[in-house]
């Protein structure tokens, strides 16, 4: 996640102060064309933009972040129907002394004796039909939000739980009001009841229903049977049709036609959702070239086991391998063919040129063994980069995208495939002699005396970098649902 560290936690003194700032920041983002969901990164920026701007004391600093993510979010929060919402609350706004509520491992089941706020503001969740609960932190949100239960939160907190909360809600992109309680201290705490009464009303005659990306799984997974394969690629009449087929199916997250497939739905946001032949034969065609790179790049690198089991080549011998691999390039391009729009066939060429250069700089190095870390990161550009810039660019023709937005994705898809490429180099820290080009060798030979400790943190910082750049280069992309799922996926894909 960003690496932003909330360390100055003052709150306003005053209701009447509150209210201003909270105007104030409100009004700042509305100046601005920001789409949610934002980075942290970004909340950081403009909070000292508004600070400069208004001479405001520095230690406001984290409180005006939760501010401006709020008028950031606000305009879709009242997109989203009130039965699809959750307002949570926190347990140490009850009176520690006079309340009737038992406390288990959920959170606090409360009587609604009256007297402390909760009651007041559960019935006012009430009235409007939304979910409400009474417990610590977002990590059981986030659980509910996972489960389809809810798509957006309005969460009280004080702003150390919020510190916790805001990766939270900015990697899994939710839809969501914080609102900082005026005092910390965990007990009998107290909050601006009448600002988040205003809140929960809050609705937009444009109603909303977000894009549920695990039914996008769902869709993909089904493309990769025995049965549909059987439909669409070589059949399978011998031993090398046999074998590619068996390839296809076994192991592997495809991530690739998933990201092909979930771009084309954000885009397009079809209602049901339903996707046309040309996207599952587009999908299809982008696992077929990266399973034809699996195994060529096994045997070029001499592995005998992916997925838990022999690979290819390890199974038929490298011959047969070789011309396994060569007719999952023929299938994938065969299917891109036979699709209406030819600049797919393109994309694709160029990134089979690129993966092959790349691969090309790699067997290089392995004759002569000296590299640095700029010449590693231009081996992922090649390699890495285009498996992921592949999959979108086609999600977005097949979608009837821009070039600007495949222009912003080329910048995303360029961080976001070093710095996967970066947390896989990190598992070889222990490795003393990889034979392969990666970070870790690269800086190993520029720091010789540098410690597996000192190696591991640099190439960390250099990844959490490029992960930053990712999430900043989605910036200007105007859509909520593309922008959203990108958020979700760099989080997923790197692991966080």
């Amino acid at each position: 996640m960003d690496n932003i560290i909330m360390t100055m936690r003052t709150i306003p003194t005053s209701y009447t102060e509150r209210q201003r700032l909270r105007q104030l920041a409100h009004d700042f983002v509305n100046t601005k064309s920001l789409q949610p969901p934002v980075s942290l990164t970004e909340l950081e920026m403009l909070a000292k933009e508004l600070m400069n701007a208004h001479q405001l004391d520095d230690s406001l600093r984290d409180w005006l972040m939760v501010e401006l993510h709020n008028g950031v979010w606000m305009p879709m929060v009242a997109k989203i129907p009130h039965e699809r919402r959750l307002l949570l609350l926190p347990k140490c706004l009850r009176d520690s002394s006079r309340c009737e509520g038992e406390i288990d491992d959920l959170g606090l089941l409360c009587h609604r004796c009256g007297r402390c706020v909760i009651p007041d503001l559960q019935t006012q969740a009430d009235r409007h039909g939304m979910l409400s609960m009474v417990a610590e932190g977002f990590t059981s949100v986030i659980e509910l939000i996972r489960q389809h239960v809810v798509d957006a939160v309005v969460g009280v907190s004080c702003l150390d739980s919020l510190e916790k909360a805001f990766p939270l809600l900015v990697s899994h992109a939710v839809p969501g009001i914080a609102v900082a309680l005026n005092d910390g201290g965990c007990k009998d705490t107290h909050v601006d009841t009448d600002y988040v009464e205003k809140i929960l009303p809050e609705l937009n005659e444009e109603t909303m229903t977000l894009l549920n990306y695990d039914t996008v799984r769902e869709k993909v997974d089904e493309w990769f049977t025995a049965e549909n394969l059987a439909q669409v690629l070589t059949p399978a009449i011998d031993t090398t049709t046999q074998a590619s087929l068996e390839w296809m199916l076994c192991g592997g997250s495809r991530w690739r036609p998933f990201l092909l497939a979930a771009v084309y739905a954000a885009i397009t946001k079809p209602r049901p959702l339903a996707f046309p032949d040309e996207v599952m034969r587009a999908a299809v065609a982008v696992e077929c070239f990266h399973k034809a790179s699996l195994v060529h790049d096994d045997i070029q690198d001499n592995d005998l086991e992916r997925y838990g089991q022999p690979t290819v080549h390890a199974r038929y011998g490298q011959a047969m391998a070789i011309n396994i691999g060569d007719l999952l390039l023929g299938d994938g391009y065969r299917l891109l063919a036979s699709l209406p729009n030819k600049e797919l066939l393109g994309v694709i060429a160029n990134a089979h040129v690129s993966l092959c250069l790349g691969q090309g700089a790699e067997l290089a190095w392995q004759r002569g063994q000296d590299i640095t870390i700029d010449e590693v990161l231009q081996i992922f550009r090649q390699k890495t980069v285009p498996a992921f810039e592949v999959a979108l660019s086609l999600g977005i023709l097949c979608a009837g995208g821009d070039k600007l937005t495949a222009r912003v994705l080329h910048n995303y898809s360029e961080a976001l495939g070093i710095a996967y490429q970066l947390e896989d180099d990190l598992d070889d820290i222990s490795d003393e002699h990889t034979d392969k080009p990666s970070a870790v060798h690269a800086l190993r030979m520029q720091h010789p005396d540098a410690s597996d400790d000192d190696i591991k943190n640099k190439v960390s910082a250099l990844a959490e970098d490029y992960h930053t750049r990712a999430l900043a280069s989605l910036s200007e992309i105007d859509s909520f649902e593309l922008k959203r799922l990108l958020f979700q996926a760099t989080e997923k894909i790197l692991g966080k």
